[in-house]
């Protein structure tokens, strides 16, 4: 592990010279890696849009049991205070997440090998990250970013239109997209939104869900397209999984929730030496100091929030992808 002004200079120096990388940072940007041989080392086990140095699929699928849920008056105490906070001014829309204790069937291992998601990433016995979510993509002198806020279980009915109808759905997700629309402000030129909320379906060993994304796109100055530390590292936290405005969102929500995020909605990457693509970290299993295993997920919180809808939205997101 690295500090995070070093993987600033590291990101700098490789993106200078064309040559690929790997790096990641956790929610805090207090543990950093960078891997300048991604694909000769076997210590981090990594997968971007199917490429990567993972092995073949060994043994059996992996199954996921809950062990220990968050009841529900703890986390009505999380999201009383984070709404506190937004009723304060404090933040428009806060995202609140949470740990549950799960057993799994084999190891981290197999479930990176098993899962499918075009963003995975294994630190042996630590963590192990099945992310649906790009972050930004660098790519001939722009940068785009994809915001995923808005979930439904697919199979209720008419699942993809009652998204798209939700009013609150909407609002998050707009508050999102316009954080995002300042972020890439204060490093590209000419942003737009090409794409804004189109649905996406992810599978899972439990039930399938839908959720929303867009796209937010701008230009990079001249001479300053490869210096992906500088580029990149001013937008985290990421502003899907914090809130706006961010400053005072990430203050609010450390108030507000009890289990340390970890690894989980950090942001890891790959340079092929033309292309910067990456993601945040927003499925994600990690082993804490006793061994046991905590699934993290969460959700957008509004003054309008329904506590016992986010609850079981915490809930949804615990899943295996198949």
């Amino acid at each position: 592990m690295i500090s995070f002004e070093e993987l600033r200079t590291a990101m700098n120096t490789l993106g200078r010279a064309g040559r690929p990388f790997v790096w990641g940072t956790d929610y805090e940007c207090k543990n950093c890696f960078i891997l300048d041989n991604p694909f000769d080392t076997d210590d981090i086990l990594w997968e971007v849009n199917g490429t990567g140095n993972a092995p073949e699929k060994i043994g059996p699928n992996p199954t996921l049991t809950i062990t220990k849920m968050l009841d529900y008056s703890t986390y009505k105490a999380m999201f009383d205070t984070l709404q506190s906070g937004l009723m304060c001014g404090d933040s428009f829309l806060a995202n609140l997440t949470a740990a549950t204790e799960v057993e799994i069937s084999g190891s981290l291992h197999d479930v990176f090998t098993h899962s499918r998601a075009p963003f995975k990433l294994l630190i042996p016995d630590r963590f192990v990250c099945f992310s649906p979510e790009p972050f930004v993509r660098i790519k001939d002198g722009f940068i785009s970013t994809f915001p995923m806020k808005g979930t439904i279980d697919a199979t209720l009915p008419d699942a993809e239109q009652r998204l798209m109808d939700d009013y609150k759905e909407q609002c998050e997700h707009h508050t999102i997209v316009d954080l995002m629309r300042n972020d890439l402000n204060m490093i590209a030129e000419d942003v737009t939104v090409p794409r804004l909320r189109y649905p996406e379906h992810i599978a899972t060993t439990s039930h399938d869900i839908i959720q929303t994304s867009s796209e937010v796109r701008g230009k990079l100055p001249e001479g300053k397209q490869s210096d992906f530390g500088d580029i990149i590292l001013p937008l985290l936290p990421a502003g899907s999984i914090t809130g706006a405005p961010k400053p005072s969102t990430v203050s609010l929500i450390a108030r507000s929730e009890i289990v340390p995020r970890g690894w989980y909605t950090g942001v890891f990457g790959y340079f092929d030496g033309e292309v910067m693509q990456s993601a945040v970290m927003i499925r994600c299993i990690q082993r804490r100091e006793d061994g046991r295993l905590c699934f993290h997920s969460g959700g957008g919180v509004t003054v309008n929030s329904v506590c016992r809808d986010e609850y079981e939205e915490i809930l949804t997101k615990v899943y295996l992808t198949k």
